[in-house]
């Protein structure tokens, strides 16, 4: 009877299925995969940084690759997407195969090593995916362009500079454009480092003084006849065809006090510097002191505080009500509130508003440098430049801090720290160094040393050169002879690069290129320093808020 449970099992079997659909055979085609990607040794699994210009690319794969296969799925490509050729060479029983290009690869450029998802085995089993190595080539430490002298390079990096405001300047309203692709749109803050920077211009015979006057007295009659002003103060972007108001933001479509404190700097140091008695002259100091005495500093106040408020909108009020306070660029805001001729401010409201009573000391040191003011690490570096435009900080002090030291060593700590590169950025050294807000790859950042996405801008070290020549100088020289026309062009250096990725700016802006030429001239000749000096009231408001230095 042992039959009748096989009978059994075998009419199930029959039964089950009649009654449902037979499944469909899933037939899993033969793959292959790679077993690892080495350049030059080096896994490559991660992307490599450095690597030379002649690499060895090693790949081992799982199964005898097909040859002829392998020379249509195994390239390398630049990253604009063009096919660099290569050699292809067999091992291990063509389970290896090594590719090396057959000329030398761009210096500091990205590529990448790609496996084809149409690679095929010597089966004709077809690769598991299909895989991009990306690597970047090292920096060519080679000069790009033939050495000059100091002195020249100088004069060259002042004269390209200086063009973005000559050349690119706004032909009706002659101000500065905000940045290289701004059209009618000009920056108030820009345009008064535009000035300064056409007077080192006429100062280094760039342009004639007359030509620079006539630029300057085009700025003051489009200032004073066309352009929106909020209690005597400027919009921080305006248009330049027109004078209308173009808004920074929602709510900030009026006054920005601290881009009219930077406007007023460079009026006031053209009105120092225009000083002959030809009726020319006269009328522009004239023009320059209508400007300057109709700004209402004590109204930014906000009904009498103890502060400085940077925005004011006719429509929007006080709504972003934002108290001016230190440390930061906004030195400059508070020296000529209290020295204003007409509307001043007194030194409570400097003491309360800015200092905060002292609460913007630091005094701890980075790299072995005491900061006396403001955050850790000294935040970024056109801190150190924008007031310092005009107002020469060499044996400067208050109560507070001394100035000289402070922007001595908010440079020295930021250059410590692109040199130590805690970070481990590719490219950062003493030679590629120099934090601060500027473009990025993303947009645009204020980049310090708690905020370093690995972008230099060179601005940053440039604008530092009163305060750090040597260190300055060997940036220039890395930017310009090593890195060449990547950052090099008819505007003097880009804003920003960085090397790890790698990316370079194509942007220029006024608030960077300005700084650039003028404190390479306070650099070399102190002209804006010294113009700053002669003027009277700006040496009565300093001393009024406490500052002593030689020249007070």
């Amino acid at each position: 009877m042992r039959w009748i449970p096989f009978i059994i099992s075998v009419a199930l079997i029959a039964g089950l299925s009649c009654d449902k659909k037979e499944s469909p055979v899933v037939i899993v085609p033969n793959t292959f995969s790679y077993e690892n990607v080495f350049i030059n040794g080096n896994s490559a699994i991660l992307k490599q940084t450095g690597v030379n210009k002649n690499p060895v690319i090693e790949i081992k794969f799982s199964a005898a690759v097909s040859t002829s296969s392998a020379a249509q799925n195994i390239s390398i490509f630049t990253q604009q997407g063009s096919k660099v050729a290569a050699d292809l060479v067999f091992e291990n029983n063509d389970s290896t195969v090594i590719l090396q290009p057959q000329n030398s690869l761009a210096f500091l450029s990205l590529y990448k090593i790609s496996i084809s998802e149409s690679l095929a085995d010597k089966t004709g089993a077809s690769i598991n995916s299909k895989s991009d190595f990306p690597f970047l080539t090292a920096l060519d430490s080679s000069d790009k362009f033939p050495r000059i002298s100091d002195a020249q390079l100088l004069d060259s990096v002042q004269r390209r500079s200086f063009a973005y405001f000559w050349e690119f300047g706004h032909p009706v309203s002659g101000m500065a454009r905000e940045r290289n692709t701004s059209g009618d749109l000009v920056t108030s803050g820009g345009t008064g480092f535009g000035v300064m920077a056409m007077l080192s211009a006429i100062n280094r015979g760039f342009i004639s003084r007359e030509e620079g006057r006539n630029r300057v007295q085009k700025i003051s009659d489009f200032l004073l006849t066309k352009t929106t002003r909020y209690h005597g103060a400027f919009a921080h972007w305006i248009n330049g065809a027109n004078g209308a108001t173009i808004p920074f933001s929602t709510n900030d479509n009026g006054a920005d006090l601290v881009e009219t404190s930077y406007l007023i700097q460079g009026l006031l140091a053209a009105r120092q510097y225009f000083d002959a008695a030809d009726p020319a002259e006269i009328s522009l100091r004239a023009d320059i002191n209508s400007i300057w005495e109709a700004v209402e500093w004590d109204w930014f106040r906000k009904g009498n505080e103890n502060a400085l408020y940077w925005h004011w909108s006719a429509d929007k009020g006080w709504i972003m009500n934002m108290k001016i306070q230190g440390w930061n660029e906004c030195l400059i805001t508070y020296i000529l509130a209290a020295s204003s001729p007409t509307h001043a401010v007194p030194l409570e409201v400097y003491e309360d508003g800015f200092t905060r009573k002292g609460s913007m000391r630091n005094g701890n040191a980075y790299y072995g440098y005491t900061l006396p003011l403001g955050p850790a690490g000294g935040g970024p570096l056109f801190w150190a430049h924008y007031s310092f435009l005009g107002i020469d900080p060499n044996g400067l002090k208050d109560k507070w801090a001394d100035y000289e030291l402070q922007v001595k060593n908010h440079s020295l700590i930021n250059h410590a720290y692109c040199k130590a590169n805690p970070r481990k950025h590719y490219g950062y050294s003493d030679s590629c160094w120099g934090l601060t807000a500027s473009d990025n790859s993303n947009g645009y950042s204020a980049h310090e040393p708690n905020n370093d996405p690995g972008v230099i801008s060179p601005t940053a070290a440039l604008s530092s050169m009163p305060f750090t020549p040597a260190e300055s100088m060997k940036a220039l020289h890395f930017f310009y002879y090593t890195l060449g026309d990547k950052t090099w062009k008819p505007y003097g250096f880009i804003d920003a690069f960085e090397l790890g990725k790698p990316w370079f700016a194509n942007s220029f802006l006024a608030i960077d290129q300005g700084p650039i030429m003028v404190m390479i001239e306070n650099h070399r000749s102190g002209l804006l320093w010294n113009l700053m000096k002669t003027c009277p009231e700006v040496k009565a408001g300093m001393k009024k808020l406490g500052f002593t230095a030689p020249y007070l």
